[in-house]
């Protein structure tokens, strides 16, 4: 008789195949999900490692936004200061580039507001009263009713929020909100300490001004181009000046004791004074001698003298 009229030896063979293919399955399911989770580390450890890179506010803004929108259909970030809410990047960007920099009182906002008092993530309603007009519009624009908020959170506080819609990873956005907290922080401190760095910078060129020819070379009646010149001839002269400190410590110490620094660096400083003239000198006639103000004041102690009596002396 065939195989075919052996109903037992045919059911045994079933089940045997039908074992085979669950097994195959189960096994292609739990690799999948290897594949999954692995892939999506990879996903985060790249978004952390863009954030890390980010150089300025802005551009931890506009990373923090294109991160987070990997993990939900749209995300936007907003900066958050003196209690309002300012749109500072949003992914897709579509039609948004119209509403960057439009702000939204957070006493409006409440839904933002909580996100912020309570340092947790919020889920609110994409509407007006609860995220404010812009987010709401954004959501809509999406097919979304809802928004998921995410306080960027610092030790000094929460300097921005992340709105995510659609199919939000909550985890994943949640964890980038936390890593570019502090980073946010520390690009905004380095901001602000170069600004007040620029700010003393102008202070000292004015300075210098009025101090070698007040009458005729006031700092206000320049004109900014000339102004940004001064800045950038004085950042020339410290950093030049600061190399050789590092770079030649040996030699500058020379120079010092021998009351003899020109002859001890006069490669480098002929070659400083090269550039200054040509980069500065040739192109601001209200320019100062910088460089020589800072190897007096930094390289001689003061004390011009150590210089040397071959130094030629200030660019005029």
């Amino acid at each position: 008789m065939g195989i075919a009229a052996n109903p037992s030896f045919l059911r045994a063979m079933l089940a045997e195949r039908l074992a085979l293919v669950l097994d195959d399955v189960e096994r292609a399911a739990g690799d999948f999900g290897k594949q999954v989770r692995q892939d999506c580390a990879n996903q985060l450890n790249q978004a952390v490692r863009r954030l890390w890179q980010a150089g300025d506010p802005a551009s931890m803004a506009d990373t923090l936004a294109d991160v987070a929108a990997q993990f939900a259909a749209g995300a936007a970030v907003l900066s958050i200061e003196g209690g309002m809410a300012k749109l500072e990047s949003v992914r897709p960007s579509g039609d948004a580039g119209q509403a960057a920099g439009s702000q939204t009182a957070l006493d409006v906002a409440p839904a933002l507001a909580a996100a912020i008092e309570s340092r947790e993530p919020v889920i609110a309603a994409a509407a007006d009263s609860e995220v404010g007009g812009t987010l709401a519009v954004l959501a809509a624009s999406a097919g979304d009713d809802r928004v998921a908020i995410f306080p960027v959170t610092s030790h000094n506080g929460v300097p921005a929020v992340v709105c995510a819609w659609g199919v939000v990873e909550i985890a994943a956005v949640e964890l980038l909100s936390q890593v570019a907290g502090e980073e946010w922080d520390r690009l905004s401190r380095a901001a602000a300490a170069a600004a007040a760095e620029a700010e003393a910078a102008a202070e000292a060129a004015a300075t210098e001004l009025a101090t070698i020819a007040p009458a005729e070379r006031s700092w206000d009646s320049l004109p900014a181009g000339e102004q940004r010149l001064h800045l950038r001839a004085q950042r020339f002269a410290r950093v030049r000046v600061a190399q050789w400190r590092l770079r030649e410590g040996a030699a500058v110490h020379s120079g010092r004791v021998r009351g003899d620094l020109y002859g001890e660096l006069e490669t480098q400083i002929e070659e400083a004074r090269r550039s200054f003239r040509d980069e500065f000198f040739a192109q601001c006639p209200s320019m100062v001698d910088y460089l020589h103000l800072e190897m007096v004041h930094t390289l001689a102690n003061d004390d011009a003298e150590l210089l040397g009596k071959d130094y030629p002396g200030p660019l005029l």
